[in-house]
């Protein structure tokens, strides 16, 4: 009798939200081995590899449809356990950069799913290791390649003071910011691929509040304040209800209107944006913890996909290959559609096949490319953003997404339009569809609102 194939073998560095992913895209064809620097939690508590969850998360709905395909029940067991589904608009109180708030439409599809960090995690955690081809190893710290500039054969790893080397025909970094991609490829002797940093200098500031009065009890909306590019420095906030009748605030301000972690300060800075209304809405919230603060906002891109030799059996996912200012939401929604793309590719191409980690690479990129124009074309207009300012066909694209935003503030076909492209659903050629022009062109049937649209029984039922 003949012996049965052997599966392919894949090690992912990093057991946060993108590792997770690209462990679930290739379970199916592989046997996995997750390398985590850190100890991982046993539910949803804090970890020391992910500071981060301490802020203001959502999932928009392209996110969401990924996470689903990936995890099928993922979405449905953090709402289960206190996370919600918000509409987009009809759950939501938004204003746009350019300062005009969105009517509340329900006939849009989209729905962004919110809760805290560390809820969402422990779900992805549990289902992912759950799968019995995925197998994990804590407290080990990758240290580089194995291989050469032709092929990656594994990962060297030190766990707890025994160095080894994990053999694969797949290697995926998804350890985030921190990747050390670039040194691990230098140490190969491949060169140094393109990069683009923009930071508009964003600080974040972040506390959690149990809810007001029935406002916990009550499906109380997203509340979100954006910040205006045109007028530096640019500052915004927003309110995430989220599980356990909590909320969290995360405030915002780029270089020159910082928020600091001064407790005392909070609820001022929030009464002092473009407009008060999250103040407001906090005056009778009782804080639940202290002020955490980020700076590592800014956008950084690494261009992977473009280089002249990429090795094979090696692929970088999530923010290895590019991380967003988080006020745009995006970083989750492009984990999972990253991963998606590695999936699609693995199950009709053999992972140790040359030419398949290159394109997993370029496959993986797209929704990347797609998510940091939105983030560029906003962040790159703030002073001191980028080594040079903006040119011609950014500055034309800019103008007209406020068009789009305008539009689609009092019209509901151009916003499920917009919705389309910010939820990373559709590219941004949708934004040129009838959908969008036509009401661009003949202008709005109703005026823009003059003031948030919260509801009466939603005001009541958060400060009386």
């Amino acid at each position: 009798m003949s012996e049965p194939a052997r599966r392919p073998t894949a090690v992912v560095v990093g057991a946060s939200a993108a590792g997770l992913f690209a462990a679930a895209a290739l379970a199916d064809i592989a046997d996995v081995t997750l390398v985590e620097r850190d100890p991982l939690p046993d539910g949803p508590l804090p970890r020391r590899g992910v500071p981060q969850a301490r802020h203001a998360h959502l999932v928009w709905s392209g996110g969401v449809k990924a996470f689903n395909e990936l995890l099928p029940g993922a979405v449905d067991e953090v709402v289960a356990r206190g996370g919600r589904l918000v509409h987009i608009m009809g759950d939501m109180v938004s204003r746009a950069p350019n300062e005009v708030w969105f009517r509340r439409f329900l006939a849009t599809h989209h729905r962004n799913l919110v809760c805290s960090r560390n809820l969402l995690d422990a779900v992805l955690r549990a289902l992912v290791l759950a799968h019995p081809h995925i197998s994990v190893r804590q407290n080990t710290t990758a240290l580089g390649l194995a291989g050469d500039a032709h092929r990656v054969t594994g990962v060297r790893v030190d766990s707890e003071g025994d160095i080894s080397t994990l053999e694969a025909d797949l290697v995926i970094d998804a350890s985030g910011r921190g990747s050390h991609t670039p040194q691990w490829l230098s140490a190969l002797g491949l060169p140094k691929v393109a990069e683009r940093r923009v930071d508009a200098g964003v600080a974040y500031a972040t506390r959690l509040f149990r809810a007001p009065h029935s406002a916990a009890d009550h499906d109380f909306p997203l509340v979100n304040v954006q910040a205006n590019p045109a007028k530096a420095p640019g500052q915004g906030g927003i309110i995430v209800p989220i599980e356990d009748g909590q909320w969290i605030v995360t405030l915002s301000g780029t270089r020159g209107g910082e928020p600091t972690s001064d407790p005392d300060a909070f609820t001022d800075f929030a009464l002092g944006l473009g407009d008060p209304v999250i103040g407001e809405l906090l005056k009778e919230a009782e804080p639940l913890s202290d002020v955490a603060t980020t700076r590592s906002t800014a956008n950084h891109r690494r261009y992977y996909e473009k280089a002249k030799h990429w090795p094979d059996g090696f692929v970088v996912l999530g923010d290895a290959i590019a991380c967003f200012n988080p006020v745009y939401g995006h970083g989750l929604t492009v984990a999972a559609q990253g991963a998606l793309a590695v999936r699609d590719i693995a199950r009709t191409t053999p992972l140790a096949a040359p030419g398949t980690a290159r394109r997993m690479q370029r496959a993986a990129a797209r929704p990347v490319a797609a998510a940091w124009d939105l983030a560029v074309g906003q962040d790159a207009f703030y002073p001191g953003a980028a080594d040079t300012p903006p040119n011609a066909v950014e500055r034309f694209l800019a103008r007209f997404v406020d068009h789009a935003v305008e539009t689609g503030a009092a019209n509901p076909r151009a916003l499920g339009a917009l919705l389309d492209v910010m939820s990373l659903e559709k590219p941004a050629t949708r934004l040129f569809s009838a959908d969008m022009l036509i009401p661009m062109l003949f202008g709005p049937k109703k005026p823009h609102l003059q003031a948030p649209p919260l509801s009466e029984a939603e005001r009541k039922a958060a400060t009386s």
